[in-house]
């Protein structure tokens, strides 16, 4: 199916509804104060959670050796910052907030970009946030319990008050929520600088055994090709989360200069600590002492840091709150941006008149991850779906050639050599069929589970005529909405667009009422 005529219609209707947010909202929109520091506090902060210091073995294990382990880290951190290079080009060329649901969307058309955002929605975000509060709460609460693992229902309640907690900030400001982001992410990075100080002390000590050549290849159980690429997939998702900026652009401080600049500085130094923590950890222990620890930064700080080993535990809790503060920022903004499209329900485009915070967004993202917290299915459902979410990177970077290939006179502020997606997508081909004929049974789960986005496409965006009674429950629904959270659409920037026009009638009705009503209160409200 295609959205041409459906889109082409909706054209003066958008720019006619772009004038009545400004009417109506008063210029209410949201802010720009995302610096390049914040910028590069977000990438670093998502992608470094507390794998590298709970479990980095997944690569060695699969590698087979310490060499081939480091080569993988450094090849995946290489061909990361390709995919990064190819998102900053897309995101100065489409600069909407939304990342590669955006992206999609515009090049693939509207179905595309709604599964994008569907299979996000439904699981992704929703599951990734459960699991990095319950790592937060249990190294908080592990310390009270030495003998035990902590309560099940415990862990629950204290990830649901940090998930709380840290939605109240986001509410709240943006500078908070940025300032949250940045001290975490500093903290994790001078624990992380820590475990590497530590590993050239040990260097300088001459325990190096597993770092020289002779050893560090000599590999602890049969190298095995399916195995070795199992090691590039698992090191591709340790690197995930370095797209997160992109579903912020509008938020940037002049995302010309701060996107392609926070990618360049962020993608380097990950990659930087990814290797050399893992060097660090290999001067303390062996490959096995490596694999057999639940937690391999707790056991370097026991070995190395005597007394002061607690530090270890604490920086696993400090880098899971602020990854479960950075994904809260970034993947609200995800579903905020497909509500503008019209793909999701109208309110949780608006913002607050005050703070030009997206709390509608905010509080479903909470409440949707709450929920998570309370089935026991969670961490099957990221296996099913681990597969997609790399599926869209593979899709997104393909439609940056599409792009040129459509409009090849369009503006672009910067343009690579489109040497370096095809170089992207062949390593995605690779590790795409190798998990569709390792997994076909997991692979085929998540397909299903996106695909039954197609009928809700169908029915809640492509249907127009829809029921009067159905539409007057929703903008019911939408006016107490407003009302409780104090919200409106925002004006709308010359970077984006208002819509896809697909629920553009609807979106308006559900803002009028409370615009009538409340138009000077929201005409003073000045971000």
């Amino acid at each position: 199916m295609t959205d041409g005529p459906r889109q082409r219609s909706s054209a003066s209707g958008s720019s006619k509804d772009a004038g009545g947010e400004q009417e109506s909202g008063g210029g209410v929109a949201l802010k720009k104060e995302i610096g390049l520091v914040s910028a590069c506090g977000i990438i670093v902060g998502n992608i470094i959670g507390s794998g590298i210091f709970v479990s980095p073995k997944g690569v060695l294990e699969n590698a087979s050796s310490v060499g081939v382990a480091l080569i993988v880290w450094i090849i995946t951190g290489v061909i990361t910052a390709i995919g990064a290079l190819c998102y900053a080009e897309l995101g100065v060329t489409i600069p909407k907030s939304g990342g590669d649901y955006s992206y999609v969307k515009d090049i693939f058309g509207g179905l595309a970009g709604f599964l994008r955002l569907w299979i996000a929605v439904l699981v992704i975000y929703p599951t990734n946030q459960a699991v990095i509060a319950l790592t937060f709460s249990n190294y908080v609460l592990q310390p009270l319990f030495p003998t035990c693992f902590p309560p099940e229902n415990g862990l629950r309640l204290l990830a649901a008050v940090c998930l709380l907690l840290l939605t109240w900030v986001n509410c709240s400001s943006v500078r908070w929520a940025t300032r949250v982001q940045d001290i975490f992410t500093a903290g994790k990075l001078l624990a992380l600088a820590l475990i590497i100080i530590m590993g050239i002390v040990q260097i300088c000590k001459g325990e190096y055994y597993w770092l020289e050549p002779v050893n560090a290849f000599e590999p602890f159980q049969d190298y095995d090709v399916g195995l070795i690429a199992l090691a590039f997939l698992q090191g591709s998702f340790a690197y995930g989360g370095w797209n997160f900026l992109n579903y912020v652009t509008e938020e940037l401080v002049d995302p010309y200069v701060n996107l392609p600049r926070a990618i360049f500085i962020s993608i380097p130094l990950v990659t930087f600590v990814y290797v050399f923590a893992n060097i660090a950890y290999v001067t303390a222990m062996s490959p096995q002492e490596l694999l057999a620890s639940n937690a391999v930064a707790v056991t370097f700080g026991e070995k190395l840091l005597g007394v002061m080993a607690w530090i270890m535990p604490i920086s696993v809790a400090l880098s899971t709150f602020g990854g479960v503060n950075g994904s809260l920022f970034t993947s609200s903004r995800l579903f905020f941006a497909g509500a503008r499209e019209g793909h999701l329900p109208s309110l949780l485009a608006m913002i607050h008149v005050k703070r030009c915070t997206p709390i509608p967004a905010l509080l479903f993202t909470c409440l949707s991850t709450l929920l998570m917290l309370c089935t026991s299915d969670m961490y099957t459902l990221i296996n099913y779906v681990g597969f997609i979410n790399y599926l869209f990177y593979g899709v997104t970077v393909a439609g940056q050639i599409v792009l040129r290939i459509k409009q090849p006179d369009m503006h672009r502020p910067i343009k690579i050599s489109l040497i370096w997606p095809v170089i992207y997508l062949i390593f995605w081909a690779f590790l795409l069929i190798f998990s569709l004929y390792s997994e076909p049974v997991v692979c085929g789960i998540g397909l299903a589970i996106m695909l039954t986005g197609v009928p809700v496409y169908f029915l809640g965006v492509y249907w127009d005529n829809k029921p009067q009674c159905f539409d007057a429950f929703v903008n019911k629904m939408t006016y107490l909405g407003q009302k409780f959270c104090v919200v409106v659409y925002p004006a709308v920037s010359d970077g984006s667009s208002s819509g896809s026009g697909e629920e553009g009638e609807e979106m308006k009705e559900a803002r009028s009422p409370l615009s009538k009503e409340d138009g000077d209160n929201h005409k003073s409200a000045d971000c």
